[in-house]
């Protein structure tokens, strides 16, 4: 469910609806984000608003999902391999997050305080998200 903040302006709502038609007339082609400025004539902060609201509620609109890829720019699809490939490369994405924060923040952090409740606590959490987006992606891969 959308953030309630997000939900309820009425402004990033019409701009979802701008990007959401913009991007249908484009179909089956994407609109990279100059493309989709050009087009939709909105402000970068309007577009990128319009997108967070239209990721936001795609799903109880029932509309196909959006994506993003670096040579056809954003795009609506239903092709279930395109999907699939884009969904390995977003977690493979928030995998290389999650591990260099881990690297760079958690474990400097437990080795400063190795009794911590707190750091305990989210280095169990992280490490937990790393293995299933480890276990997800190996899955993908075979």
């Amino acid at each position: 469910m959308p953030p309630a903040s997000r939900r309820l302006s009425a402004a990033s709502l019409r701009h979802a609806d701008t990007i959401r038609f913009v991007l249908f007339e484009a179909r089956p082609a994407g609109l990279t984000f100059p493309q989709l400025l050009r087009a939709s004539e909105l402000t970068p902060s309007q577009a990128r608003a319009g997108l967070a609201h239209l990721r936001d509620t795609i799903t109880e609109r029932g509309w196909p999902p959006l994506i993003w890829t670096k040579k056809d720019g954003y795009r609506f699809c239903s092709d279930p391999a395109e999907l699939q490939a884009y969904e390995l490369v977003v977690i493979r994405e928030k995998l290389t997050e999650i591990r260099r924060f881990i690297s760079a923040v958690v474990a400097p952090h437990a080795a400063l305080q190795p009794k911590g409740r707190w750091i305990r606590h989210l280095h169990t959490q992280f490490t937990s998200v790393e293995s299933t987006l480890d276990v997800i992606a190996e899955y993908i891969d075979t």
